[in-house]
């Protein structure tokens, strides 16, 4: 069931035709939360391994719209893991150093090294998103960063590392849900901001924006995987299983002691 979610080259989809609610595909929680709780284990220590071994490298990144999961997702997955092998970066506003540079360059700074799995709460793709919702440059130069983007995607795979890529697909009754909560609750009011209220009447207009990053970026080494995620604890339970099932493949092993440790003596 691990790539139940992952997308194929080729395939055009719409977000509108795509279920958000995670509990039709498993409707039982506390067998999910259960099963998320054991995979999280397995999770640490295959990151306890992929870290000693310092061969592979693993990018996770995460797009959504506003509330739909980005934070809690990644504090979830990672609760538990050793904080010197996992670097978790946030793509927020492009600084003024930063927009005098490719809109690449940050990005790449952020790739991980060997050994090592790094996590971006929005990414790259904001430059097809924001960039093209908001219209912050011209048609040209946002409609040629998709193949911009599946190039260096190409690259980072063929130079070891390992490429996963979550949309999590909440609806907007389910947005509007979450607002709510973090205005009644000061310890979330901070999560909030009434610029919020412009991006969700721009709903329509990012949905075409997210349609067109799946279906032009979903590439044989770098697949969308599409997340229903109206409910959080579905919503973990699938990343989990596919980030598990690809460590499991890289089969990561912690590297064989040096000759002579058993003549080794302490005093």
């Amino acid at each position: 069931m691990r790539n139940a979610h992952q997308l194929e080259p080729g395939q055009e989809i719409s977000l509108n035709d795509i279920p958000t609610q995670g509990k039709r595909l498993f409707p039982d929680r506390a067998a999910a939360e259960s099963e998320f709780l054991e995979l999280r284990q397995e999770f640490v220590d295959l990151q306890r391994k992929l870290y000693a071994e310092n061969r592979h490298k693993l990018l996770i990144v995460f797009q959504a719209i506003d509330a739909g999961g980005k934070d809690g997702t990644i504090r979830n997955i990672l609760r538990g893991v050793n904080p010197q092998g996992v670097r978790a970066t946030s793509f927020k506003k492009p600084s003024a150093d930063e927009l005098a540079h490719d809109f690449l360059w940050r990005i790449h700074r952020a790739v991980p090294a060997r050994g090592m799995i790094g996590v971006f709460n929005r990414s790259h793709y904001e430059d097809v998103l924001v960039v093209r919702v908001d219209r912050l440059a011209p048609d040209t130069v946002w409609q040629a960063r998709y193949e911009q983007i599946n190039q260096f995607e190409r690259y980072l795979h063929e130079t070891g590392t390992t490429l996963l890529k979550f949309f999590l697909h909440v609806s907007k009754k389910e947005q509007k849900k979450r607002f709510k909560e973090r205005l009644k609750y000061p310890e979330k009011q901070w999560k909030f901001a009434l610029h919020d209220l412009v991006k969700r009447q721009q709903w329509d207009e990012y949905h075409l924006a997210f349609d067109a990053m799946i279906n032009q970026c979903t590439t044989d080494w770098a697949p969308w995987h599409v997340i229903p995620a109206d409910q959080k604890w579905y919503r973990n339970l699938a990343v989990m299983r596919t980030i598990v099932g690809r460590l499991r493949e890289l089969d990561p092993q912690f590297p064989p002691p040096e000759d002579g440790l058993d003549d080794v003596e302490i005093d």
